[in-house]
């Protein structure tokens, strides 16, 4: 039998609390700054989960050939991007379709949202990877 994983140290949980912080604070101030109204399509939360799953998937990409030091993988990761994409504002725009009757609206929304998000990963992992090194870095 194999002993479980340690908890991670209390700086892990710090990083990825004051980037969550901060990744919430901007997903909610481009809501302010794009509203959504409770009858249009959810253009603002699909932009914002393409773009995190983008800057998730650049990072993953870079961050596989480099040495990058632990809390900073968990402060951008789970931290910043994962409070930035909202999963929850996803369901609940499908909850609004599928409730007002609009089957069509929902299952377009969930499908674009889950390719455009898949999509955008792969890019970008795929950019991340060739990212070029700078002089002094570390490899």
């Amino acid at each position: 039998m194999t002993s479980p994983t340690p908890w991670p140290p209390f700086s892990a949980w710090l990083s990825v609390a004051i980037a969550g912080i901060i990744g919430s604070e901007l997903r909610y101030s481009l809501g302010l700054i794009f509203p959504e109204s409770a009858t249009s399509f959810p253009f603002t939360t699909l932009l914002i989960n393409v773009v995190g799953s983008l800057s998730l998937g650049a990072l993953t990409g870079y961050w596989a050939r480099r040495t990058v030091r632990w809390w900073i993988r968990a402060a951008f990761g789970p931290g910043l991007l994962g409070s930035f994409t909202t999963f929850s504002a996803v369901v609940y725009a499908i909850d609004h379709f599928a409730a007002t009757g609009q089957t069509t609206l929902w299952v377009l929304y969930l499908g674009l949202t889950l390719l455009a998000g898949l999509f955008a990963a792969w890019l970008g992992l795929r950019l991340g990877e060739r990212w070029p090194r700078s002089e002094g870095s570390r490899a």
